[in-house]
């Protein structure tokens, strides 16, 4: 299962997000974790519709898109989708 986070440098909600995300993956040990920073990685981010940060994106093991949150994620928001995922 793969999470990917798209972020900017200049985003405070992304910092929340990256603390949401890593009690995830403390608490979900299958759970892989990639950050983008939007500005590196724009071509990702325009084929993933990332309009704007923090949106993150949960696939399972097909890569099919299970979940989907712009803003920052609660915890059981991301862990319930994780749990659809595995």
């Amino acid at each position: 299962m793969e999470l990917t986070f798209f972020s900017s440098s200049f985003c405070d909600p992304c910092a929340q997000t990256r603390v949401v995300l890593s009690e995830v993956a403390r608490l979900v040990p299958q759970a892989e974790v990639r950050e983008l920073d939007v500005a590196r990685f724009n071509d990702e981010a325009a084929a993933a519709g990332i309009r704007s940060t923090p949106t993150v994106i949960i696939a399972n093991a097909d890569g099919a898109e299970v979940f989907r949150a712009v803003g920052v994620p609660t915890l059981d928001q991301v862990l319930v989708a994780a749990s659809k995922a595995l």
